[in-house]
């Protein structure tokens, strides 16, 4: 079963650019660049959902 989140990503005061998933409670992180932020966010998803009980094999990013 394929899982889409909404990546929502936000520039900060100092030049980070913020990436957050709202149907991940706590799923959260930051990094100076885009690329950077994305591939951080994929590696936050993928710790929230082991956390939670779920496999992380197979989901999408929607960049909104």
């Amino acid at each position: 079963m394929q899982r889409q989140f909404d990546v929502v990503i936000e520039r900060g005061s100092e030049g980070y650019s913020l990436a957050s998933v709202h149907q991940l409670p706590g799923c959260l992180t930051q990094a100076r660049s885009l690329d950077e932020v994305m591939s951080r966010i994929r590696e936050a998803i993928e710790l929230c959902l082991e956390v939670e009980g779920t496999p992380a094999t197979d989901f999408e990013l929607v960049r909104i």
